[in-house]
C-alpha cells in the first residue's frame, strides 16, 4: 500500500511538472513503466479494469470467419488466448493475421490499450507447422545444459514473435513424483534443483530482448513466459480426482496431499528462482493442496507468491479454473479473485464473468483495491513488453520460423537429449557401411513430437514438417548400405539375417490428464514389432520414443541396445546422428526408471535405500557412454 501511494503521488508531482503539449504519460514509453501504469490507471472505469481481467478463447468471441472481433473493444478485453484445439490454423500468415484482427479490435478502444495473446508453446510455437519443435521438456532435463535450454527459449520467443503472439503458457515448472502423470513430459525432471536451474535459464532466455533486436520504445521484455502451474501440480495422489474426459483422469488436476514443508521443499524453489528471472506472469494449477483447489488458496498466491516471493507481475487462472472452486458461480469467483487471481482464462462464456464481476464489486464482495491491484498488474507486464509500442507482429522474424539455424539449433538439442540404457556386443554405434539395417516401427515426426504439437492432444500422423529417425538414417548410411523399413518388422522379401535392426517402439501422443496411464509396460504392436524384428538382425536396437520413462524390463534382455530418446520433436534426424557415432552419447536420465508398474510411484525422494529388485531398472542420473555411468547388473527377478 505504501509503494502504491508513494507511486501515485509520484504521478501527480510528474505530470504537473510536465509540458501541457505532450501526450498522456502512459502513451509515452521515455516515462517509467510505474509511472505510465497509474497513470493509465486513474483514466480507466471499471468496466475497463474488468475488461483487462479478461482472458477469452479466441473462437468464442466475434468469430474470425463471421465478422470482425468487434466485441474485443465493446468489452475492454485484456487479452485473448488460443488453446491446443481451438484454433483451426497451421501457417504463419494464419497466426499474424488472426492475432492482428483481435490487436486492431483493441487499439480501436478510448484508451487504446493492447491486448495480450497467448498460447501454449510448450516444446517451440507448435502451433505452426513449420516452425522449429524442440524436444519436450523430460528430453531437455536428459541434457543437464541450462545455456541449450536458454537458446531454445529465445528461438520460441523469436518465432512467436513473428506472428505477434508475445504470451507463452510455459515452461511448465512441475517436479513430477509419479511417471504415471500425462504430464510428466512438460516436467524437465523429478528433481527440484534441475527444474530449477533448466527452468531459470529458459525464462531468461525467452524473455531478454536480444543483442542487436531493434526493440521498441519502452520495452524491457522480449516476450512474457508463464512459469505454470502453481503450486504442487507434479505431486498429486493417484486416484484423488474424479474427472474423465474421454478416459478417466487418476493424477491430472488431482489433490498434493503433502505438509507445507514438503510442499514448500519439492516445488517452491522452482518460482522463487522464475521471480527472481523475472517473470511477470503465472498460472495456477487446477489441483488441489489437502482438498483445497489452488484458485482458492489466498495464503499461496497472495501471501507467499506476491508477498514472500515478492513476485510483481500478474496471475492467471487455467483454462476454467476458477469455475472448479465452488459449484455457485458467483462464489466461485468472488474466491478467486479474491484469492489472488488477477486474469481469469475464463475461456467461453466472458460476458458473465464481466457481469459477475461487476455485480460482486457493487455488493463489496470485491474490493476497487483488489481490482486496482489485479490490474496494475497485468498493465505493468504489457508496458514492459512494449506493447503499447507495437501490439503487432515483427516482419523481421518471419525468416527465422523454421529457419536452418533454428532447426540446427533443435538437432543439437535431439543429439544431447539422448540417453543409452545398454550397449552389449558393441551394437552402437553403427558401422555407416554395414549392408542392411532393417528399421521397423514409428516412423512419423507427429508421434516424435508428441502432445501440443499443432493440437491439444498432438499428432500421430507424419504430417509435422520436419524428418523422422528413418529420414536421418537413411540420409547417414553410405552409398552402398540399404535400408529397409516396415512398420510391423514383417520384411518377407528379405531373406537371410541383416546386420543390424533398429525397432522404433514408445507412447502415441498425448496430454494432459488424457495420458495419465498405470500400465507403463510397452503397447502390444511394439512388442510384436521387437519379437519380429530379433530373429532378422544380428544386433538389435530398440529407440524408446515416450513421454516418460516405459517398463522394458521384460524386453530388456531381448535387445543388444536401447536408447531413451523421449519425445526429440521436429528434428528426428538428430537421433540417427549419435546411432552412428557423429556424436557422442551426453543424456542422463532425468527421472527414475522403474523395473515394473507395482513400483510406482518411483523417485529419487523414496528409492534411495532400496536394492536388489526393490530397486529402480535404472537410477536417476543413469546414462552409459560420455554421461559416465557404468551398465547396470541384470537381476532375474521373475
Amino acid at each position: 500500500m505504501k509503494r502504491t501511494t508513494y507511486l501515485l503521488l509520484l504521478v501527480v508531482l510528474l505530470v504537473s511538472c510536465a509540458p501541457k503539449s505532450r501526450s498522456a504519460p502512459y502513451k509515452d514509453p521515455s516515462w517509467p513503466v510505474d509511472v505510465r501504469v497509474e497513470d493509465l490507471l486513474s483514466r480507466m472505469t471499471l468496466e475497463e479494469k474488468i475488461g483487462q481481467m479478461t482472458q477469452v478463447e479466441n473462437n468464442s468471441i466475434s468469430p474470425y470467419y463471421l465478422f470482425p472481433p468487434s466485441e474485443i473493444a465493446k468489452y475492454f478485453i485484456g487479452s485473448v488466448l488460443s488453446g491446443g484445439n481451438s484454433s483451426g490454423y497451421y501457417s504463419l500468415a494464419d497466426w499474424t493475421g488472426l492475432a492482428k484482427r483481435y490487436e486492431v479490435e483493441a487499439v480501436k478502444t478510448r484508451l487504446g490499450i493492447p491486448l495480450i495473446f497467448g498460447v501454449d508453446s510448450v516444446h517451440g510455437f507448435g502451433h505452426v507447422n513449420g516452425a522449429t519443435i524442440f524436444p519436450q521438456n523430460i528430453g531437455l532435463g536428459a541434457t543437464r545444459d541450462p545455456e541449450l535450454v536458454r537458446q531454445i527459449g529465445q528461438v520460441t520467443a523469436e518465432e512467436m514473435r513473428a506472428a505477434g503472439i508475445p504470451w507463452n503458457f510455459a515452461p511448465c515448472v512441475a517436479v513430477p513424483q509419479d511417471i504415471r502423470w500425462g504430464r510428466a513430459y512438460e516436467g524437465f525432471s523429478e528433481d527440484t534443483a534441475l527444474v530449477t536451474e533448466l527452468s531459470s535459464a529458459y525464462i531468461q532466455g525467452f524473455q531478454t530482448v536480444p543483442k542487436g533486436y531493434g526493440s521498441s520504445d519502452g520495452q524491457i521484455l522480449y516476450a512474457l513466459a508463464t512459469p505454470k502451474h502453481y503450486i504442487g501440480d507434479g505431486g498429486t495422489s493417484w486416484g484423488s480426482i474424479h474427472q474423465y474426459m474421454y478416459h478417466q483422469y487418476m493424477l491430472d488436476t488431482g489433490d498434493t496431499q503433502v505438509d507445507e514443508a514438503t510442499l514448500r521443499r519439492l516445488f517452491l524453489p522452482p518460482y522463487q528462482a522464475a521471480v527472481n528471472s523475472g517473470a511477470m506472469s503465472v498460472m495456477v494449477s487446477f489441483s488441489s493442496w489437502n482438498g483445497v483447489k489452488m484458485h482458492a488458496q489466498r495464503y499461496l498466491l497472495t501471501d507467499v507468491l506476491k508477498g514472500e516471493l515478492g513476485f510483481q507481475g500478474f496471475v492467471v487462472s487455467d483454462w476454467g479454473g476458477i469455475n472448479q472452486v465452488n459449484p455457485d458461480y458467483y462464489k466461485a469467483v468472488v474466491t478467486a479473485i479474491n484469492a489472488g487471481i488477477d486474469m481469469n482464462m475464463v475461456p467461453y462464456y466472458y460476458q458473465i464473468f464481466i457481469d459477475t464481476m461487476k455485480q460482486a464489486v457493487m455488493n463489496g464482495d470485491i474490493t476497487q483495491e483488489r481490482i486496482d491491484d489485479a490490474v496494475r498488474r497485468i498493465l505493468r507486464a504489457k508496458f514492459m513488453l512494449g506493447l503499447f509500442e507495437n501490439p503487432y507482429g515483427d516482419p523481421r522474424l518471419a525468416v527465422t520460423v523454421g529457419s536452418d539455424e533454428h532447426r540446427a539449433l533443435a538437432r543439437q538439442a535431439v543429439r544431447k537429449s539422448l540417453v543409452l540404457l545398454k550397449n552389449d556386443n558393441n551394437a552402437l554405434p553403427i558401422d555407416k557401411n554395414v549392408s542392411t539395417i532393417l528399421v521397423a516401427g514409428i516412423n512419423s515426426t507427429g508421434v516424435q513430437a508428441g502432445g501440443w504439437t499443432l493440437d491439444w492432444q498432438g499428432e500421430q500422423r507424419n504430417t509435422l514438417v520436419g524428418t523422422t529417425i528413418l529420414e536421418g538414417i537413411q540420409e547417414l548410411v553410405g552409398p552402398n548400405s540399404q535400408v529397409l523399413y516396415n512398420s510391423l518388422g514383417q520384411f518377407a522379401s528379405f531373406s537371410g539375417k541383416a546386420p543390424v535392426g533398429i525397432a522404433i517402439v514408445g507412447e502415441v501422443p498425448y496430454a494432459e490428464g488424457m495420458g495419465d496411464r498405470a500400465d507403463l509396460t510397452l503397447y502390444n504392436v511394439h512388442l510384436t514389432v521387437i519379437n519380429a524384428l530379433r530373429p532378422k538382425v544380428d544386433k538389435l536396437i530398440v529407440v524408446i520414443l515416450s513421454g516418460r520413462p516405459l517398463v522394458i524390463t521384460d524386453q530388456y534382455q531381448t535387445a543388444d541396445a536401447w536408447v531413451a530418446a523421449w519425445l526429440p520433436g521436429s528434428e528426428g534426424a538428430g537421433v540417427a546422428d549419435v546411432l552412428f557415432g557423429d556424436y557422442l552419447f551426453f543424456g542422463k536420465l532425468p527421472y527414475t526408471w522403474p523395473r515394473s508398474n507395482d513400483q510406482l510411484p518411483l523417485n529419487i525422494n523414496n528409492s534411495a535405500n532400496l536394492t536388489g529388485c526393490a530397486a529402480p531398472l535404472f537410477p536417476f542420473g543413469y546414462g552409459l557412454g560420455s554421461a559416465g555411468s557404468q551398465p547396470i547388473e541384470w537381476l532375474n527377478c521373475q
